[in-house]
Formats: structure tokens, C-alpha cells, sequence
């Protein structure tokens, strides 16, 4: 089977309407604490299991849990905690992520957003996140 091929096995079509994506957002709270590190690109395969590597011109940002970070040896000045946006929202969606995190920004509650394939992620400061779960299915509720 050619990569072609494999690549239509998963494909499934996201939401894009905004009413929709923010009735159905269903967010969720992935346990753990979790940091964002840079480190010397010789350092990134130190991790065994980073949730996001991104390579900015000034070196790697890796995220990953507080623990696994201390386990090598990093500190970091700020814990945050991880809400998944469980509906599909397709990668061309417009809108979505503004008015979560700017309903988020009201509360005065930052985020460090990542989207994926199928879901958006929120970093937010650990200690809010039972918060920013509150006031998500809020805004959800307000759109249904």
C-alpha cells in the first residue's frame, strides 16, 4: 500500500460552522501537568514521549509533562494544565479558536493553543483549568 493510499484510510471531514463548534465543543481535561521547554536541537531525542516539537529558527519548543522534563533535568517557570476541544473542527474552520480564546481572555485566563488533525488543545495555566472547563461548556450552552 502506497503513502497515497494510507493517507485516505483516516481522513474524516471536520466541522467548520462556528454555532456548531462551540455547542458541540465537549472540552475536556487531559490529566497532568505539562511545560514548555526550548532546548539545543541535540537535546530533543532525550524525550521519549513529547507531545509537540515545534523547530522555530531560534531552536526547538518541546511540550511535555512537568515530570518527564524534570526527569532530564529541565525546570520550567510555568505549569500549565490541557483541555481537548473534543469536536472534530476542520483544519479551515475560521473563527473557532478566536472566540474560545478570546471568551478565555475575558476571564483573563491565557492559552497557548495547538490544533491537530482532529481537535484544538488548550494550554492554560494548571491551576484555572476546572475554570476554563466551566466557562467553555458555558459558552457552549450559550450556542445550543
Amino acid at each position: 500500500m502506497g503513502a497515497k493510499s494510507r493517507v485516505g484510510l483516516f481522513k474524516m471531514t471536520g466541522e467548520s460552522n462556528l454555532d456548531v463548534l462551540l455547542g458541540n465543543m465537549k472540552p475536556e481535561v487531559i490529566p497532568g501537568e505539562y511545560v514548555f521547554c526550548t532546548v539545543n536541537e541535540k537535546l530533543v531525542s532525550e524525550f521519549k514521549r513529547p507531545l509537540l516539537v515545534y523547530r522555530e529558527n531560534e531552536g526547538p519548543t518541546v511540550i511535555v509533562t512537568k515530570r518527564e522534563a524534570e526527569q532530564i533535568g529541565i525546570s520550567s517557570d510555568s505549569v500549565w494544565g490541557l483541555v481537548t476541544l473534543k469536536i472534530h473542527s476542520a483544519l479551515e474552520a475560521v473563527g473557532f479558536l478566536a472566540a474560545v480564546t478570546s471568551h478565555l481572555a475575558s476571564a483573563g485566563i491565557s492559552v497557548n493553543a495547538v490544533s491537530a488533525y482532529y481537535h484544538d488543545h488548550l494550554f492554560v495555566p494548571y491551576e484555572r483549568v476546572d475554570e476554563v472547563v466551566a466557562l467553555l461548556r458555558n459558552l457552549s450552552e450559550s450556542k445550543r
